[in-house]
């Protein structure tokens, strides 16, 4: 059943998104979930405290938070299975825990004003996808911060929700959902989140370590020079500052000849950061676009599989 909830679900998500309207009046599951960690930080992550406290309570607060998601999820769940094709609501409830059209809007948005000449709005498009800082950032730059955060979140928003949706339905998906949020939101080594999103940080690389290197896999597969890919994700993704993110980096950079990674801002601390891929670094509006490419061609086989185990899975129950 939960290959049917994946199957429906993605193509949900892929043709409709999560509207706007929607978000103006409720909200999104992900804004929800933010609102308790916030609260939950603010009660926890007591500046005054030592670092094992500290550490403590960023635990309790997770805790808290999977709780409540797997609570609400679960009920969910439990009473649309009750229901005759209630499985239908489900895949589309777990449509809102995707973001694969999101992805693929938000980066494609990048690509107008780039091949406009126009900096400022390249930048200003780029700095809603990328927490690094954007204000100085060439027109490489601009391009490599698009394709990088595409490649990344291609496992984050997309591949690795819909893994934990296969494997234990919307409340896997869900949980899945509320460790990621938590990682982004308290999940950083800076002085006030080091100790307090410790347990979020640790948790979120365990959760992440087979769908990046499933979304490698992807890219891969749809590369047009699928050894050079391969070549780069083996070689490069291990030296990444991330245990995951340099495996669907490292292959999209190899699958497009280009080069990511390098120097880059944030909080204007700069960072050098690992090389993924040997190929050119002058990229631009057209590498974004067969970067976005890519990743459609990788979503398709990702649904084309999915429909395939859901024909075999659904042949053997009738049989």
């Amino acid at each position: 059943m939960n290959l049917w909830v994946a199957l429906i679900a993605m193509g949900c998500e892929w043709l409709f998104g999560y509207p706007q309207r929607l978000v103006a009046a409720i909200g999104h599951p992900v804004m929800w979930m933010g609102w308790l960690i916030d609260r939950l930080e603010a009660r926890f992550n007591d500046p005054e405290r030592d670092f094992a406290t500290r550490r403590r309570g960023g635990m309790i607060a997770l805790g808290v938070v999977l709780l409540a998601v797997l609570a609400a999820s679960g009920a969910i769940t439990v009473l649309l299975r009750s229901l005759p094709f209630g499985w239908i609501g489900e895949a589309v409830l777990a449509s809102a825990l995707l973001a694969h059209k999101g992805l693929h809007d938000a980066v494609l948005r990048v690509v107008a004003p780039l091949r406009a000449g126009d900096i400022a709005a390249a930048r200003e498009a780029v700095s809603h996808i990328v927490g690094r800082d954007t204000s100085t950032l060439d027109e490489a730059g601009v391009a490599r911060a698009a394709i990088e955060t595409l490649a990344e979140n291609a496992s984050d928003g997309g591949i690795a929700p819909l893994f934990y949706l296969v494997l234990f339905g919307l409340p896997g998906a869900a949980l899945y959902k509320a460790i990621n949020t938590a990682d982004s939101m308290i999940g950083h080594r800076s002085e006030r989140y080091e100790a307090f999103g410790w347990a979020a940080a640790r948790l979120d690389d365990l959760v992440n370590f087979l769908p990046a290197r499933l979304t490698a896999g992807f890219l891969i597969v749809m590369a047009r020079d699928k050894t050079i890919a391969f070549e780069a994700a083996r070689r490069d993704a291990r030296h990444h500052a991330s245990p995951n993110a340099g495996w669907p980096e490292a292959a999209m950079a190899g699958a497009l000849g280009i080069g990511l990674g390098g120097p880059r801002a944030y909080q204007g601390r700069m960072l050098d950061l690992a090389p993924m891929g040997r190929g050119r670094r002058d990229l631009g509006a057209e590498d974004i676009v067969r970067a976005i490419g890519l990743y459609k061609r990788a979503l398709f086989a990702v649904w084309t599989l999915l429909g395939g185990a859901s024909l075999v899975w659904w042949w053997l129950l009738a049989s």
